[in-house]
């Protein structure tokens, strides 16, 4: 028989019909019984015919029973059900269990057979004993004799193998090293644990050992690594950013594990690991909320999102409905996105108190009906136009969405009484330099002035750039690299701030939480992040190399962009709030007739004269000056 042959016939052996594995255990067994026999009379050879004999005489009568009784409690505790080449510590359990079970139940039937019927035990107690012992190592050794012998033929050869470390020596990385080391069909050897605790380092788990994560340069190159394997369920961003420029330094493919909430029933296996992307080195660590605050703000409370659909509105109605809101109402124009929004809400169960509404912002008398009919407490307000470049080339429509859509709603916030707005707004908004930021600082203008004279309390909340979100950086990038390329980068001083849509949402639910009306605020964002870094980083995430697979292509800075983002305008005072990672900013007034100017802003759109309406707001906005824009010369 060649090697192949050997080899496809371990392979197809947990496909042998069942009772085949019942046979070889019983057979096993009575191999047992047998040296059990031997070991009683410590294999004593003189006269052995005669003690052969005797013996038989003893049991023939009994050994059908004792086969059948042990075929019964084989077959009653599934110990055949197994695949041999897996066997498992829960395979051990259950053979030692119908072991027990049958040598108890064999004794009570001796006992039975002493007292009713001839006083003689069915099977010696020593042999009793020794056959249980031997028939559990017999039977758990075949097993694992099989499970070796199965790896062996299959082990990888030593060139083709990968050298895998596992980052966090955690349960999941237990997990994750059981799960590469019973998978035969995975050619890798793991070197070793890598952790954050120095107090660990020189450790061993299951015979691994752990090092500490300030070695990851020197384990690289001392054992080719090839692999780290990303196995912390809440990895600090620090740590696994810093170990992930390491690897990528290194040309080491980083991969992860996911949260345990989606294993697939509970159970972990190799398919699910997926490459570190982007989004998980640039978020922050997550904030932590006033919980009793947002839920005491929300409880019970009727609660309107307009521009619901969106990446922000959507992720702000899953975590609200957290806080047992006695209606959410989801506001958008976007038919196919709020539908998406309530199948995926449907699939969870979290539709009972949802009610999807299809509207515009811009429509007053829509809205009205809205509110005379559904009495919203509180609004959280993202609906907004958002892309630079369009809104660029389209003024009248930044207006009439970004200030007359949000002029609509604060209006009817007021009209209505409604407890609190929170206005969500844009870095973009500070010392703006494009039509788009130029509109959401005129809306900001107008709640705010709006909040001086009204019961509601109007509260602004301002972002970077949401990682994740429509038409955001990181979706091109994907899809460029994608596509083969090249990476198109506008600029490569261009700087942008960046957090996760969890984070985003969260600030909103802390500003309608602390708001007490007139205040902006703000994200600690850390450092900001030079776009043409993240767009190599992202390269080399996916496997590729910056030069040879893929090329980036600078493009030019487009109409209205800035090279760097602000969150607070120069004139504002930032001050500290209860979370030291949100800030809160206190703007001056607008001096003269705000609300006026807007209106007459408003009137221009019917006009359809971009340069009037960009005109009025640089009126509006003195702050606002073009850049790389055909409005330049307005200023």
């Amino acid at each position: 028989m060649s090697k192949n042959q050997n080899k496809s016939t371990i392979i197809d052996f947990d496909n042998f019909p069942r009772w085949i594995i019942m046979v070889l255990d019983i057979f096993i067994s009575i191999l047992a019984l047998a040296l059990a026999y031997f070991v009683r009379f410590d294999f004593y050879t003189e006269s052995y015919s005669e003690i052969i004999l005797k013996e038989w005489d003893n049991i023939k009568n009994a050994l059908p029973f004792v086969i059948l009784l042990k075929f019964a409690v084989f077959y009653f505790f599934k110990i055949h059900k197994g695949l041999v080449r897996h066997t498992s510590l829960e395979d051990v359990r259950r053979i030692f269990f119908a072991l027990l079970t049958f040598s108890t139940l064999l004794l009570l039937a001796g006992l039975v057979r002493v007292l009713v019927y001839d006083g003689r035990f069915i099977l010696p107690t020593s042999v009793l004993i020794v056959e249980f012992l031997a028939s559990l190592l017999f039977m758990i050794g075949f097993r694992f004799s099989v499970k070796i012998l199965y790896f062996e033929l299959h082990k990888p050869k030593v060139e083709d193998r990968k050298f895998i470390l596992i980052y966090g020596s955690g349960v999941s990385g237990l997990i994750t090293k059981r799960t590469i080391e019973k998978d035969p069909g995975i050619s890798s050897k793991i070197v070793g644990f890598l952790d954050d605790n120095q107090k660990l380092e020189g450790n061993r788990l299951e015979g691994v050992p752990i090092y500490h994560s300030a070695q990851l340069v020197e384990l690289i190159k001392k054992h080719s690594i090839t692999e780290l394997i990303v196995a912390i369920q809440k990895p600090e961003k620090k740590n696994i950013t810093n170990v992930v420029e390491k690897c990528l330094e290194h040309d080491v493919v980083v991969t992860r594990v996911p949260s345990f909430q989606r294993w697939i029933n509970g159970e972990f296996n190799l398919n699910q690991i997926r490459k570190v992307n982007i989004d998980d080195l640039l978020g922050r660590d997550p904030i932590n909320l006033e919980v009793e605050a947002v839920k005491r703000e929300l409880k019970d409370k009727v609660v309107l999102i307009t521009g619901a659909a969106g990446s922000i509105g959507s992720g702000i109605a899953r975590q609200i409905l957290n806080y047992q809101p006695s209606k959410i109402i989801l506001l958008d124009q976007w038919e196919s996105g709020l539908y998406d929004l309530q199948i995926d809400l449907i699939a969870q169960e979290k539709d009972g108190n949802v009610e999807v509404v299809i509207g515009d912002v811009r429509d007053f008398i829509r809205m009205k009906r809205l509110f005379m009919a559904l009495k919203p407490d509180i609004v959280f307000h993202a609906a907004a136009y958002k892309h630079v470049p369009l809104m660029e080339n389209n003024p009248s429509e930044a207006v009439k969405t970004n200030v007359l859509g949000t002029k609509n709603i604060v209006d009817l916030a007021d009209e209505f009484k409604v407890e609190k707005m929170v206005m969500i707004s844009t870095d973009k908004a500070v010392n703006p330099t494009n039509v788009m930021g130029a509109s959401k600082r005129i809306a900001e203008i107008y709640a705010q002035n709006k909040n001086e004279t009204s019961s509601t309390l109007f509260v602004t909340t301002r972002f970077g750039n949401v990682l994740g979100s429509n038409g955001s950086v990181i979706p091109l990038f994907k899809r460029q690299i994608e596509q083969g390329g090249p990476v198109t980068v506008t600029d490569e001083n261009v700087t942008r701030y960046f957090m996760t849509i969890p984070e985003a949402c969260q600030l909103v639910l802390e500003a309608g939480a602390m708001g007490k009306g007139g205040e902006i605020f703000v994200f600690d964002m850390g450092k900001p992040v030079r776009i043409v870094d993240l767009a190599k980083k992202m390269i080399r995430l996916s496997g590729l190399e910056l030069g040879k697979d893929i090329e980036i292509k600078i493009t030019g800075l487009r109409p209205g962009e800035k090279l760097y983002e602000e969150l607070l305008a120069d004139k504002e005072n930032t001050l500290p709030t209860h979370h030291p990672q949100i800030l809160k900013g206190k703007v001056c007034l607008t001096a003269g007739n705000i609300e006026q100017e807007i209106d007459e802003l408003i009137y221009l759109f019917d006009q359809q004269d971009n340069e009037a309406i960009v005109k009025q707001m640089k009126q509006i906005v003195p702050e606002f000056v073009s850049n790389n824009s055909q409005y330049t010369k307005l200023d």
